[in-house]
């Protein structure tokens, strides 16, 4: 059953900032990091950067951090400072996503609602986590699933392809963004236990839904809603889609290219601070 009762609470929030590859992820060999998270952009750690868009939030009254090296924070020194003055706090991350986020919300004390986010959103607002959270206030849903229309995309960023959802109804970008407003709502981590990333490992579909929605998903036959149905079926709850109308929510860190991207999207916002 849905939940209705989150309205007006005050959110969490968890970032996920795990290291799939350490030292060798393309994207932390390029400043010789332990983490990709750690990686500065125009100035300023990415890490960083998602937790400053969190704290500027209204909405949102406790962020933990989850990562398999928590001292690895302590590298950066304006996030050094914000865990020792308590602002942020660090839970160590388990071997899956969705593994962490379970022990996650045993570990925290009434988390919900909660939202999601990832350790290389570096473009994401604190105007674009405010619209979310008001779309979880102003739902009815156990999970919510924040995605961009492809062609918002393209259209500002030509060059920012995305292992874009091709569906019935057009494709779609996922933001790395997510919000629970139950533990029915937490059912849905679980097809993350394969890794995530379905856009670029369709295959990871099948393990974590279904051969049936991989059917559905490589034949083109099933619309945007009708994969929030098939997610709420799955987690005998009610799962929605968030459509934000930002172009920049799907263009996260992941390669040299998208590097080079996001640090000329955030020179052209903010003035060369490098």
């Amino acid at each position: 059953m849905a939940n209705i009762g989150h309205k007006s609470q005050n959110f969490t929030a968890i970032v996920l900032a795990a290291s799939r590859s350490g030292p060798e992820d393309s994207v932390a060999q390029i400043q010789s990091k332990s983490h990709k998270c750690l990686v500065s952009l125009n100035g300023s750690a990415m890490i960083q950067r998602v937790i400053q868009a969190i704290l500027d939030t209204p909405q949102v009254k406790r962020i933990f951090v989850s990562i398999d090296d928590p001292s690895a924070l302590l590298e950066i020194p304006q996030v050094a400072a914000l865990l020792d003055h308590g602002s942020i706090e660090v839970l160590t991350s388990k071997g899956t996503i969705s593994e962490s986020l379970v022990t996650a919300t045993k570990e925290i004390e009434n988390p919900y609602p909660l939202i999601v986010t990832a350790g290389d959103n570096a473009l994401h607002t604190a105007e674009m986590l405010e619209f979310f959270c008001k779309e979880i206030d102003s739902g009815e849903a156990d999970a919510y699933i924040a995605m961009t229309d492809a062609r918002l995309i393209l259209k500002k960023y030509p060059q920012g392809r995305r292992a874009f959802h091709q569906l019935k109804d057009g494709a779609y970008s996922s933001c790395n963004l997510y919000g629970v407003t139950s533990t029915v709502g937490l059912r849905g981590a679980k097809p993350f236990a394969t890794g995530g990333q379905f856009g670029k490992k369709p295959w990871r579909i099948a393990m974590g839904f279904g051969l049936w929605s991989l059917l559905l998903y490589k034949m083109k036959w099933i619309t945007l809603e009708g994969v929030a149905k098939r997610i709420s079926r799955l987690i005998n709850g009610k799962a929605s889609v968030v459509l934000m109308p930002w172009a920049e929510g799907p263009i996260d860190v992941d390669n040299p290219q998208d590097y080079a991207l996001v640090t000329n999207i955030l020179k052209d916002r903010e003035g060369d601070k490098e």
